[in-house]
């Protein structure tokens, strides 16, 4: 079969998976905010002001993501493109996750933790396989090496390619997020009218908007259970017996 007569399932994930491997969540009240405002550790504004706190507070979420393992969650998207399934993957989460878990085709729309950027040219990208950043550690061009992280009041770069993604979609699944990021939330309204929409979330009756399926079930839970039905199918689709 050829790719473009495969299924295209296309994948907009948050925070709400990765918890399921042990990442804390920024809004949760036990998340990492808990200590650490917005304000002071992840904005251009904490950067000029404080950047040695800043790098710290990076450096406890690295090590974070080290630890953690990918869930079945991560996994079941990753057997469902073994299986010849087109599957690309729009994460709001800048762990590796699911690279980890055999995923090829992944966009980090908000950046990647484990590699550092240049201050001044963001095209300079070095991967962190061990350690962090210090002060004092600069790119190619001299300048001090910053998180490949999108941070409050910056632009998200690679958004109009998530855009063109979610357009080309058979069926969007989105896993684990509030959809209340923007402008991550706003790609439900780029996928085309015929392509459904599924929720999968423990609170995806509150969270979704109107037209999208509701599967109020955890990642590890939820996506498995979908996958699992479109393999032996090999089709897109929603059974009525998972939203009971």
């Amino acid at each position: 079969m050829g790719e473009s007569q495969q299924p295209h399932l296309v994948v907009l994930t948050g925070a709400g998976i990765s918890a399921e491997s042990g990442i804390q969540t920024f809004r949760a009240s036990d998340g990492l905010w808990a200590d650490h405002p917005i304000e002071a550790v992840a904005t251009p504004e904490a950067w000029q002001r404080d950047p040695e706190r800043v790098l710290r507070f990076y450096d406890m979420r690295r090590d974070q993501v080290r630890r953690a393992r990918p869930n079945p969650a991560h996994k079941a998207l990753a057997d469902l493109e073994q299986a010849g399934f087109r599957v690309s993957i729009i994460t709001q989460n800048i762990d590796d996750l699911h690279e980890r878990a055999g995923s090829r085709d992944v966009l980090h729309l908000h950046g990647e933790i484990l590699q550092a950027r240049s201050s001044v040219d963001p095209r300079l990208r070095y991967p962190l396989r061990r350690g962090g950043i210090r002060l004092g550690d600069v790119c190619d061009k001299g300048s001090q090496l910053r998180p490949d992280v999108v941070w409050f009041g910056e632009s998200v770069p690679r958004f109009g390619e998530a855009c063109e993604i979610a357009a080309a979609a058979d069926l969007l699944l989105v896993v684990g997020t509030s959809l209340a990021v923007m402008p991550a939330a706003s790609l439900l309204d780029r996928v085309g009218l015929e392509a459904p929409c599924v929720l999968v979330d423990p609170e995806a009756h509150a969270l979704a908007p109107p037209g999208v399926t509701r599967l109020d079930r955890p990642a590890g839970e939820g996506v498995p259970a979908l996958t699992r039905h479109w393999q032996r199918e090999g089709r897109l689709w929603v059974p009525e017996t998972l939203l009971e």
